[in-house]
């Protein structure tokens, strides 16, 4: 691999960012790996669940980790675009306009209940999240490297909120949830949390520089020709089956691709197997499709019929190992 970086060294750094996010957030490995596979990408990740399950924490923690400029920002219905993306201010000593950066202007933005605002103010972050850049009057602002926006949004509180739209939703790399945890973990929670506040003692593991290396190295994990064969079949079985209304997209293929070098990466491998793709196909693909009405009465997730739909597709093998 170039700049002498392999997936051992990836994987290793990827294993030190976990265990410094799980200092505070207990027994959501699955959850806290898979953000970290999201910045490998340069993707960006929506958090959606019930409140006090730990969102904000966990991006807090996670930015903690990493290292770089974070940035919060708190979505509300009376919440602005130039909130966000900046501003021009007249200055009248010198008689010019001058551009004052937003929150957005950093390498990890938090963007609270993002659904608490309005669809003018949810496209403002579009262009940065797809582009790195965002675009003020006539003053482009370029996006510093690594750019990732966590997006935390309630599910279940629908009053005086402005869903995403499908053409947003589809800007995230992955869609998760953090669930409730298992009662040993929330007992450990709640001794580690009594005496102590463990978002203090996050340690900074990696830098931007280091980071900006990684990514760069992960989209030259090797998928195979039998791999890449297996990961379109997945795309195409989607668009095909009678239980999605809408399957997945070019860019759900190229999103599911990613996602599968960089789990690979973190694994320590530098090959992406077929269980790397089915792994990764819940997370990356289950917002950019729509089950048909008939699923939905019959109270199937799009989740659901994903894993059932990979479920029939054959898996690639080789003498007798998996490719």
């Amino acid at each position: 691999m170039t700049d002498g970086i392999g997936a051992r060294e990836i994987s290793e750094v990827a294993r030190r960012v976990i265990a410094e996010v799980e200092k505070v957030i207990v027994g959501k490995r699955d959850v806290i790996e898979r953000l970290t596979i999201a910045i490998l990408c340069e993707g960006h990740v929506l958090l959606e669940d019930v409140p006090g399950l730990g969102k904000t924490m966990l991006a807090r923690s996670l930015a903690g980790a990493l290292g770089g400029e974070f940035s919060r920002v708190q979505f509300t219905p009376d919440l602005l675009p130039t909130d966000i993306t900046g501003s021009l201010v007249f200055n009248p000593k010198t008689a010019e306009f001058s551009y004052r950066e937003g929150p957005i202007v950093t390498n990890v933005l938090l963007a609270d209940e993002i659904n608490r605002a309005g669809p003018r103010t949810q496209s403002a972050l579009l262009e940065a999240m797809e582009e790195r850049q965002v675009s003020v009057e006539r003053h482009i602002v370029t996006m510093p490297r690594p750019f990732f926006v966590i997006a935390t949004q309630n599910p279940v509180e629908l009053e005086g909120t402005f869903p995403l739209p499908e053409a947003q939703l589809d800007r995230f790399l992955m869609r998760l949830s953090i669930g409730y945890p298992e009662i040993e973990d929330e007992r450990a929670m709640l001794r580690r949390f009594r005496e102590n506040t463990p978002l203090e003692s996050i340690e900074v593991v990696t830098t931007t520089d280091e980071m900006n290396r990684l990514i760069r190295a992960v989209r030259r994990i090797h998928i195979s020709d039998a791999v890449e064969d297996y990961l379109l079949q997945v795309i195409r079985a989607t668009r095909e089956t009678d239980a999605l209304e809408v399957g997945a997209s070019p860019r759900a293929a190229l999103a599911l691709a990613r996602a599968a070098q960089a789990y690979a990466a973190v694994q320590g491998r530098d090959f992406v197997k077929p269980d790397d793709v089915r792994l990764m196909t819940g997370s990356v693909l289950a917002h950019r499709v729509i089950p048909t009405a008939q699923a939905d009465l019959l109270g199937q997730s799009a989740g659901d019929l994903l894993a059932a739909t990979v479920a029939d597709i054959p898996v690639p093998v080789e003498s007798g190992n998996v490719v």
